[in-house]
């Protein structure tokens, strides 16, 4: 898993970015007690567990998961610049931990490891390199079953950023919203294990030793090291005036498997389905009242032909159904996610989260923004759904707090505040 990059093969800029960055705690904010909680969120590990770092620089939680990951705990830290990983040997022999950690030069977009290879894969501050989605995608082959991805990004915190913070981000990495961020993790398949929002002081472990070497050292001479030194000094500048509205966040997340939606093929329902669909809600609910929702908007303006989804069993009888019609908050336009229902026989296998997965992938693709759920607040947050009043979108009736909730799909469409408008059918 090598490559023959070599610090000569870099572009002058580059050579002279890492040469500024060389010997600093951290390339990316983070702390060892971020770390350890993310650590924390991901349950139980195997005794041996096998550990992929990607983009680990000079190794701070390569060498913190060596140690706490497990007793049997083997790391495998992957950086393209060699300064680094020379960094990490050193950390490692110097704690003792030379045998649980494999430092290797390797582009982390092009592993050659084989699928199935690690239980834990790692990745603070680095998947942007590659952009969140196609990370997801293409590191999730390397998970062993019941493998654990975690990883950190760059998010907005403000719902309309400045000009001036734009400026400086969309043109290297477009940032997106944490409920954007967790929708495309749902809809490639990753069950969410935990989220957690970095603090301010995360952002100083790292730009504090950096702001003092930036500081202290003499002007450079060299027009690539002068361009280096502007650039991060154009970052710090950034962070300093409007760093109020982004922020780091880390995902912990688990591809779905049997049992949890992965075991299930859904589909759109065609006409076919519709005796089944009934039936399934007729088993499911102790009145017909779902199964007659479901009916009665079928002919009503709010339905959305390719929005109404099936889970198959193993037999293609239909196991669950999901349904997203068109609903409004504040007179824009959103979607309703009801009814949702499995059939007895099918409950807790796993089919209600594959169809309410493929649900709100296919509400994505077609361009939706915003979807609200009035359901069990265990149950739904699963999917990246968050109390809607956290946006200013109330219910239409008394409901707990918890149990109205939203999920966008969108961010780069605003999200309107106001009461949800529920279509006819549902009769409030």
């Amino acid at each position: 898993m090598t490559d023959n990059t070599t610090f000569s093969s870099f572009s002058p800029f580059m050579r002279a970015f890492y040469a500024l960055h060389r010997g600093l705690p951290r390339q990316a904010p983070g702390s060892d007690a971020s770390t350890r909680h993310l650590l924390s969120l991901c349950g139980r590990l195997p005794e041996r567990p096998r550990v992929l770092d990607l983009g680990c620089g000079p190794g701070r939680s390569a060498l913190l998961l060596a140690a706490e990951a497990g007793e049997g705990a083997r790391v495998t830290a992957v950086d393209v610049y060699e300064g680094f990983l020379d960094e990490l040997r050193e950390g490692a022999e110097a704690r003792g931990l030379g045998d649980r950690v494999h430092a290797v030069r390797a582009d982390m977009g092009a592993l050659s490891c084989e699928d199935g290879s690690f239980d834990l894969i790692w990745a603070e501050g680095s998947a942007y390199i590659l952009g969140f989605d196609h990370a997801l995608a293409q590191w999730k082959r390397l998970l062993a079953p019941g493998g654990t991805l975690v990883l950190t990004e760059c998010e907005w915190t403000s719902e309309e950023p400045s000009a001036g913070a734009r400026a400086f981000w969309d043109p290297q990495c477009a940032l997106r919203s944490t409920a954007r961020n967790l929708a495309s993790a749902q809809a490639a398949g990753y069950r969410v294990l935990g989220v957690h929002h970095l603090p301010d002081s995360d952002w100083g472990e790292y730009y504090g030793p950096l702001a003092e070497r930036v500081a202290g050292g003499a002007e450079p001479v060299d027009p690539e090291a002068a361009a280096a030194l502007a650039a991060v000094r154009e970052e710090l500048d950034v962070r300093e005036r409007y760093g109020h509205e982004y922020g780091y966040t880390g995902f912990v997340l688990r591809p779905v498997s049997a049992g949890d939606g992965g075991a299930w093929a859904a589909r759109p329902e065609t006409a076919a389905d519709e005796a089944a669909v009934r039936d399934v809600h007729l088993a499911a609910f102790e009145t017909p009242l779902e199964a007659d929702l479901v009916d009665a908007l079928r002919t009503d303006g709010s339905w959305l032909p390719g929005l109404s989804y099936v889970a198959e069993g193993p037999d293609g009888s239909v196991a669950a159904h999901a349904l997203l019609t068109r609903c409004e908050v504040g007179g824009a336009a959103a979607l309703a996610l009801a009814p949702v229902a499995t059939a007895p026989a099918h409950q807790r296998s796993g089919a209600g989260s594959a169809v309410v997965r493929a649900l709100l992938a296919a509400a994505k693709e077609r361009g939706e923004a915003l979807v609200l759920v009035l359901g069990h607040p265990e149950y739904y947050p699963r999917f990246g759904f968050l109390p809607a009043s956290r946006f200013g979108i109330r219910a239409p009736f008394e409901v707990p707090d918890e149990a109205m909730m939203a999920l966008v799909l969108d961010d780069s469409v605003p999200v309107a505040a106001g009461t949800v408008t529920y279509p006819a059918p549902f009769g409030v």
